[in-house]
């Protein structure tokens, strides 16, 4: 390996964003304590914010250098598609119509399981939700599964050890549960038309592999939490506003499977966007407040990792591609947790030769360990904005989310190595 100045600068400032992920809570306690600078500190604290700053910081560093023509044509070399559509997919299913619809489905769903109320409900939410991502795309179900866990049960105050093991199976069982297709996932999709992996390839070979370690994980939280949920009031995220004209729910809808559709042709999915964004304003009766912070904040966190991602290929892909078959699983699990497992899949994808039980392992490894790390699966961050709002000062530890998703990636990796 030959870096060069800016490869070897790209590395160390991804290694300063993944520190700093691990610092926020710092930041966040700096600025209750410092009053004087709160807004700087609260800024440092948003682990939305990480990776587009230091995105930043790589960029002048590029500008200085080199020149202009070699930041801005670095800059114009990304491709910042995911971003941008998991902001679009992000703020209509927030919206009230599809959240009622949601609702409604979790419930239908929870009455004809065989447990308590309450435990049936969650059950579902943790497993039907991440497991129909393979559907309407990861995170449109990461979107959707969050509020209904926000409003139903974080927003009753549970025990933190409560709220770090939901997220921590939440986000190991989004990032496992759509590979039913090879669409919804990102590490999937990156491989699929390369590879000629295929719906019934997906669905034979690997997504219920994955489907059994989703209700196995969603299961466990619930039996594990049993007490605590028989102590939550199964009321809570119901409200007194009149349900939403069906009329509209098919719009919204409508809106939502476009938006899919066209999920790699930004050009087409955000005129759509746009256009929800005249309905919704049109009948804003029927809205809650879109979640349009939120969704810039994702956006700006998963740019600044496309950013900073491309230039650590100069010693990831080698790194990989010295594994065998068995090492590439675990080492793609671990890798994950400090980088993008749809850039692990996607390094793999330009190597030519390689055998299926390769393949196989690449893209296995790379959804098992999507729920270690906020940044290990595009949708992670998207939860994060959603539910972080109810831990202590208002962030996520990220020891506290890896410790509590160890035992469900342990499921995953029994699923994938065993089945």
């Amino acid at each position: 390996m030959n870096p060069t100045t800016i490869q070897m600068i790209g590395a160390a400032l991804f290694a300063i964003a993944l520190i700093h992920t691990f610092s926020t809570k710092f930041f966040e306690r700096l600025a209750h304590r410092r009053p004087e600078h709160a807004g700087l500190f609260h800024l440092l604290g948003e682990v939305e914010v990480v990776f587009g700053f230091w995105a930043m910081v790589l960029m002048l560093f590029m500008f200085a250098v080199h020149d202009k023509a070699t930041a801005t044509a670095y800059i114009d070399s990304r491709n910042f598609t995911e971003p941008m559509f998991v902001f679009a997919i992000m703020v209509i299913a927030g919206t009230r119509p599809i959240l009622q619809l949601a609702m409604v489905c979790v419930r239908t769903v929870a009455a004809f399981v065989p447990l308590p109320r309450n435990m049936a409900h969650y059950f579902v939410v943790l497993s039907m939700v991440p497991i129909l991502g393979s559907f309407i795309t990861e995170p449109a179900a990461m979107t959707l599964a969050a509020l209904v866990l926000r409003d139903r049960y974080f927003s009753q105050k549970p025990s933190t050890q409560f709220m770090y093991v939901t997220l921590g199976v939440l986000f190991v069982n989004i990032s496992i549960g759509g590979t039913l297709t090879p669409f919804a996932a990102p590490p999937v999709l990156m491989v699929a038309s390369t590879w000629n992996w295929d719906l019934l390839f997906m669905a034979t070979q690997i997504g219920w592999k994955a489907a059994i370690a989703v209700l196995f994980n969603a299961f466990s939280a619930a039996v594990l939490f049993r007490k605590e949920l028989a102590g939550l009031s199964d009321q809570s995220g119901q409200t007194d506003q009149p349900p939403v004209p069906v009329a509209l729910v098919v719009v919204h809808l409508l809106f939502m499977v476009g938006v899919v559709a066209f999920a790699h042709h930004p050009a087409v999915f955000l005129s759509l966007f746009l256009f929800f964004l005249g309905v919704a304003h049109a009948y804003e009766r029927h809205q809650d407040r879109l979640i349009l912070r939120e969704g810039l904040l994702v956006a700006f966190f998963l740019a600044g990792l496309v950013v900073l991602g491309g230039q650590q290929q100069w010693w990831l892909q080698p790194l990989l591609m010295k594994m065998n078959a068995d090492a590439v699983y675990f080492g793609a699990t671990l890798l994950t947790a400090v980088t993008d497992n749809a850039a692990l899949t996607y390094l793999g994808s330009l190597v030519e030769g390689l055998s299926d039980e390769f393949k196989y392992a690449l893209v296995t490894g790379a959804v098992t360990g999507g729920g270690l790390t906020i940044i290990a699966n595009a949708p992670n961050p998207a939860g994060i904005a959603i539910l972080r709002g109810h831990f202590e000062d208002g962030a996520v530890h990220p020891l506290g989310l890896l410790i509590a998703a160890l035992p469900p990636t342990v499921i995953a990796i029994l699923a994938f190595r065993l089945l």
